[in-house]
């Protein structure tokens, strides 16, 4: 009798929380000024660290920054900015921090101009891909949309967002569905957070 190895997910095999996030987070399409200030914000706490290091901090992230309101997060102080730093449930980077803040009031200044967050990020949606890539190894760091993403968003006054981060963002929000092929959420052989397939 021959059985079958499940394939392996694009990534987070082996901890639950990472596993979740996979199969019901990346790729999913995100809407709303908030939730895509979060996954700006996540994406720049993330750059030089693993991102199950954010996921695991994004508890106390979200209680910090108010949920990512932008109008809470906006008004943050620079004595905010010194309790941010001493909070251990966070990743203390200073400029980080003070990036977060910055782009909240980037938000506000887009709503006081009669736009939104939500229709410039996905102003930059590509074309879906017609094949799906096979390997992880060919998944791009950055496109051409996530370098006219980065550049505009920092003619808008957003900081610590780059092309590579932008790419990462693109992907965490389903402006880009980048599960490979071979993965279980494609293929629907999965168990979600432990539970059977």
């Amino acid at each position: 009798m021959t059985t079958t190895t499940p394939a392996a997910r694009c990534f987070g095999d082996g901890d639950p929380l990472y596993e979740a996030y996979h199969d019901t987070e990346w790729g999913v399409p995100v809407h709303g000024e908030a939730a895509l200030l979060e996954r700006i914000a996540l994406e720049g706490f993330q750059s030089g660290l693993s991102w199950i290091t954010v996921l695991r901090k994004r508890p106390a992230f979200r209680e910090v920054f108010a949920g990512f309101e932008p109008e809470k997060v906006a008004a943050l102080t620079p004595d905010d900015v010194e309790r941010l730093l001493g909070d251990a449930r966070i990743i203390r980077n200073r400029q980080k921090i003070e990036a977060t803040i910055g782009n909240a009031r980037a938000v506000l200044a887009l709503h006081d101009d009669g736009r939104t967050l939500d229709e410039l990020f996905w102003s930059f949606a590509p074309e879906p891909r017609v094949v799906r890539l096979a390997s992880w190894h060919t998944v791009p760091a950055m496109t051409d949309e996530s370098k006219a993403m980065a550049k505009t968003l920092k003619k808008e006054g957003f900081r610590f967002f780059g092309p590579t981060t932008a790419y990462a963002a693109m992907q965490a929000c389903g402006l880009v569905d980048d599960h490979l092929a071979t993965c279980p959420v494609v293929t629907g052989h999965r168990s979600v957070a432990g539970g059977a397939a």
